[in-house]
């Protein structure tokens, strides 16, 4: 049987909450402060989503611009305070100087999560050796998804690495779903559903006016009916 695919909007605030799911979003990743790539948002701002919409919300814990993790206790209690408001989703990654996993700081911000499921997101395309990377990562508790465009400068450079992970899903280390997205397009769509691709990321294509713009339902749509077929 064929399985619907995730379709995971980015969502700034409840405006574009609304609008996504009104567009047909499985699951929203909340951040704040896109010109850093997105930071996490305030746990108000989580509230006020959460009371907005009934859709799967994914929040991001990652406090400064870059892949560091900065003051690791400071990302543990904002990750404490998210749980304490009801968020039971997230989205983290940690890099240490020479492009290796932080594994040291993923382990101590995963134990404050309860279990809590999590994706690793584009992190993974800036590291050192991939692959390693997904191998000391295994098992961590809650893993369940790779945000990834197979290269950190996007889709069109990725395909190829986004179409081998595809090819090693169950093996060590590629067990967690791999969510494509980071200058992914429409057009790119059915190469990636081909190979067994079933989550999808959007943030700028959601707004066709722009980052300074809210999330348009009508492009939501648009990205629901190609993944579904239809």
């Amino acid at each position: 049987m064929s399985k619907r695919a995730v379709l995971e909007v980015i969502a700034l605030g409840v405006e574009d909450a609304v609008a996504a799911q009104a567009g047909g979003a499985d699951r929203l990743e909340l951040v704040t402060d896109m010109a850093a790539d997105g930071l996490t948002p305030s746990v108000d701002t989580f509230a006020r989503i959460r009371a907005a919409v009934d859709i799967s919300l994914r929040v991001m814990l990652r406090l400064t611009d870059g892949f560091a993790v900065g003051d690791v206790g400071r990302v543990v209690g904002v990750a404490g305070e998210m749980r304490a408001a009801g968020a039971e989703e997230f989205v983290l990654g940690f890099l240490d100087a020479d492009g290796g996993v932080d594994l040291a700081a993923v382990e101590r911000v995963v134990g404050a999560l309860d279990g809590c499921a999590w994706t690793f997101h584009r992190a993974v395309d800036r590291a050192a050796d991939r692959d390693a990377l997904r191998k000391q990562l295994d098992g961590l508790p809650g893993l369940d998804a790779y945000l990834t465009a197979g290269s950190a400068a996007g889709v069109d450079d990725g395909m190829p690495v986004l179409l081998a992970e595809v090819a090693r899903r169950g093996e060590p280390g590629y067990e967690a779903e791999i969510m494509v997205g980071g200058g992914l397009r429409l057009e790119h769509v059915p190469s990636l559903q081909g190979a067994g691709v079933r989550a999808f990321h959007i943030g700028g294509a959601a707004r066709p006016g722009g980052w300074d713009a809210p999330v348009s339902a009508e492009a939501v749509r648009e990205w629901r009916t190609v993944l579904d077929g239809r």
